[in-house]
């Protein structure tokens, strides 16, 4: 099937089946390998990227729901100013031990921001829940939210 899809802000002419994981689209037809395959479930996060600015997990949408919506992946998150910020804080927090998971925190983190620009303890927990870090560096990523918002909580 082909389809048009708008992955920052370019439009990609695509010919795949329509119920194909996003993430697939963008990793195997558009080589855009900085969004991660973790669990394929949803559970994880590591897929995270944003459709109109909402994080959503692209392992388990189809690419024929996203229709005419503008996909942000983890490779033009630093174009906005909430990306900019956290990837700012990230380094300047020295959060990444491994950095599996570090794509699809920070897509997370940048979507609480836009939302919620000085976000506590309790926003920045709710936003995060649903993004595992295997290496438990939980603490830094909530003290880099805190950083990136402004508020220099760490």
């Amino acid at each position: 099937m082909n389809l048009t899809i708008n992955v920052n802000g370019t439009a990609h002419n695509i010919d795949v089946e329509a119920d194909m994981p996003l993430l697939w689209v963008l990793r195997d037809v558009l080589g855009m390998t900085g969004t991660k395959f973790g669990c394929g479930a949803a559970l994880c996060g590591a897929c995270t990227v944003h459709m109109d600015g909402t994080p959503i997990r692209s392992c388990v949408t189809p690419v024929g729901n996203i229709a005419d919506r503008a996909i942000t992946t983890i490779e033009a998150i630093g174009s906005t100013p909430q990306g900019q910020a956290v990837q700012r804080a990230w380094l300047e927090l020295e959060v990444v031990q491994c950095g599996y998971c570090q794509s699809g925190q920070i897509m997370a983190a940048a979507a609480l921001l836009a939302s919620h620009p000085v976000p506590d303890d309790h926003d920045i927990d709710a936003a995060m829940s649903g993004n595992v870090c295997r290496c438990g560096t939980y603490q830094r990523i909530r003290a880099a939210i805190h950083h990136a918002a402004g508020s220099g909580r760490r």
